[in-house]
């Protein structure tokens, strides 16, 4: 069972771009959509980390706004950091998935059990991937991969009812 998902933000939580306004501020835009899914993941008892090699206050406010347990910005190396946390926090490789979608992450990847990413991955990312999102980076890709978590679990029905008090017919 799946305790906790990794997500990459850039090309995953975003659609990649990075944006600068007048002041230099860096702006992202994040997917409501990808929100509502980490909402019923947490709602089912999967925690969530935010496992980034860039910084921005942006990630740091949208982590805040989704009550996300775990943020981590500018890792050098997300493959031993991850080790470590592992090891720290008890996780067998079976417990933890991840979402990413560049080489940066195929590390990274290669330590869980279940590894998704968006449908414009890297080649190379959705070689090694186990399910292939059908929507983009930063358009519900992250949705789409805590739906499937929880769908091989059996666990989607209960957790959109949990989280949002409705059914959406999974099993019904």
């Amino acid at each position: 069972m799946i305790k906790l998902l990794i997500l990459d933000v850039d090309g995953t939580l975003t659609d990649g771009g990075i944006y600068y306004d007048a002041t230099g501020n860096e702006l992202k835009k994040f997917s409501v959509k990808d929100g509502a899914g980490l909402v019923a993941l947490r709602r089912a008892g999967v925690q969530v980390m935010i496992c980034t090699g860039r910084e921005c206050e942006a990630v740091r406010r949208r982590a805040a706004d989704l009550h996300l347990e775990y943020v981590y910005q500018n890792v050098g190396s997300k493959a031993a950091f991850l080790r470590d946390f592992f090891k720290e926090h008890g996780l067998s490789r079976e417990e933890v998935a991840y979402c990413g979608d560049d080489w940066n992450d195929l590390a990274a990847m290669a330590l869980c059990g279940f590894v998704a990413c968006p449908a414009d991955a890297a080649a190379a990312v959705k070689a090694r991937a186990d399910y292939v999102c059908p929507q983009k980076g930063g358009e519900g890709a992250v949705r789409g991969a805590a739906e499937e978590i929880l769908r091989r679990e059996g666990r989607l029905e209960d957790a959109v009812q949990a989280a949002f008090g409705c059914h959406i017919g999974e099993g019904r």
